[in-house]
């Protein structure tokens, strides 16, 4: 019995050394372009009964100009409220009633997506709504009053009433410049007051601007028929007219300009805290995954190293994290930042000593490479799962293309990331992790 469980283990051992030496499937996409612009990504896959809508917009708060913020995540709302063919919220309740468990929007700064999955045989209904709304959103000043509000309400939800969350939101805009790059020095939600002085024209030309054929990319994966599918995209989105190719979005942005501090004051928060931001390149940049990987290492997940020392070593934080640009992906400069909650009793200043320490002392110690196999290992795991559900393999697509440059390279983008080395990663570190490159934020508990 021994023998026969040792070799068990054995067989098993090997198995799981084959099962993490596998990579994603290689994925066969099917990109065209209508008359009108829209660009469209087809992904052929009969593993479920579904397709996934992924339709993304190439507008975000990043085309917001100041005095008129807030505009892209109100049209994330916006887009419910009806058109020509279509009654309030009616487009969200057919495709309720078609199958659809997870039909909703998302706004970034760099852009603003629709997406549903359906069973198969609902393609066309899911097309034709997403046309139908392209075609003629119906913006009304009730319904621009209701979505103000609603959007109101989503502030005091994720911003105003959550400890810390003011810090993230808002405090980390001071690290950019608001002159020279206007597109991600203000609010994603943006301001109330902006919007409370919209008018219905202001709505009606950012959406005739940026919501049309020529400035998105709708792409489908899942149990289609490709003969079929570009039937049904000609039909519904084939007449919608081009319009005019939208105002480009220009950021410059130094880096290392100087050590920046704030203190914020926050009535929710019962500890204080510290955020410690570093600027980094665009996503598309080739340092991109070595900053994605020294993340994984330092702030994500029990065993990373501000958990190990800062929460479970000298016990200074409650809880840490490392991100990287928290609000999406980027074509311009970005955010890498480490968060620290303080312990009971510990006072900011440690805690801020103990963070900054750990993330800069990388640029001169590096990391090990079982730490560096890991964070690989971690972040191919990612992509073979994203393989599983066509949501997220559409997504996946839609991300090559819009960040790495083409939709096939959602063929290569592992392959960035394992030619990383620790080497890389020492390098990052010394380049962007650096006093003159940061804004550092103390979170002050304040009692109302």
């Amino acid at each position: 019995m021994r023998r026969f469980t040792a070799a068990l283990a054995a067989v098993l051992l090997i198995a799981a050394s084959n099962a993490l030496a596998q990579d994603p499937a290689r994925i066969k996409i099917d990109a065209y372009t209508l008359p009108n612009g829209l660009r469209v990504q087809l992904v052929e896959d009969h593993s479920s009964q579904v397709v996934a809508v992924d339709l993304w917009y190439d507008v975000g708060a990043r085309n917001e100009v100041a005095g008129r913020t807030g505009f892209a995540h109100l049209f994330e709302h916006m887009m419910f409220q009806g058109s020509k063919n279509l009654k309030k919220v009616e487009h969200s309740q057919l495709l309720e009633r078609a199958g659809s468990s997870d039909a909703n929007a998302s706004t970034q700064y760099d852009i603003t997506y629709y997406y549903a999955t359906v069973p198969s045989n609902r393609l066309n209904l899911a097309l034709w709504l997403e046309a139908e709304r392209m075609r003629g959103l119906n913006v009304t000043a009730e319904g621009l009053k209701n979505q103000v509000d609603a959007v109101k309400e989503e502030r005091r939800l994720r911003v105003d009433n959550q400890p810390y969350s003011r810090a993230i939101w808002e405090g980390t805009l001071a690290a950019f410049d608001a002159k020279s790059c206007f597109g991600y020095s203000h609010s994603l939600i943006g301001s109330m007051a902006d919007l409370e002085a919209a008018k219905v024209e202001d709505v009606q030309s950012f959406f005739k601007t940026y919501y049309a054929p020529n400035n998105a990319v709708l792409t489908l994966v899942g149990d289609l028929n490709p003969a079929e599918a570009k039937q049904l995209i000609a039909e519904y989105f084939g007449g919608i007219p081009r319009q005019p190719t939208p105002p480009a979005v220009t950021c410059d942005q130094p880096f290392n300009p100087g050590a920046l501090r704030q203190e914020l004051k926050d009535d929710k928060a019962t500890l204080p805290a510290v955020l410690a931001l570093y600027r980094i390149p665009a996503t598309s940049h080739a340092d991109g995954p070595a900053l994605d990987l020294l993340a994984t290492i330092l702030g994500q997940g029990e065993s990373s190293r501000l958990n190990k020392v800062l929460a479970r070593e000298t016990k200074a934080a409650l809880g840490t994290t490392v991100l990287v640009n928290p609000f999406g992906p980027r074509r311009g400069p970005g955010m890498f930042f480490g968060l620290a909650i303080a312990n009971q009793g510990v006072t900011a200043d440690s805690v801020e000593k103990l963070l900054v320490k750990e993330i800069t002392q990388v640029a001169q110690t590096g990391v090990s490479a079982a730490e560096l196999t890991k964070a690989r290992n971690q972040y191919r795991a990612g992509k073979i799962n994203e393989r599983q559900r066509s949501l997220a393999l559409a997504e996946a697509v839609q991300f090559a293309n819009t960040y790495l440059g083409g939709p096939e390279a959602v063929n290569t983008d592992l392959d960035r990331y394992a030619r990383v080395t620790v080497d890389d990663i020492r390098r990052v570190a010394a380049t962007y992790l650096r006093s003159d490159n940061a804004l550092t934020i103390t979170i002050v508990p304040e009692k109302k």
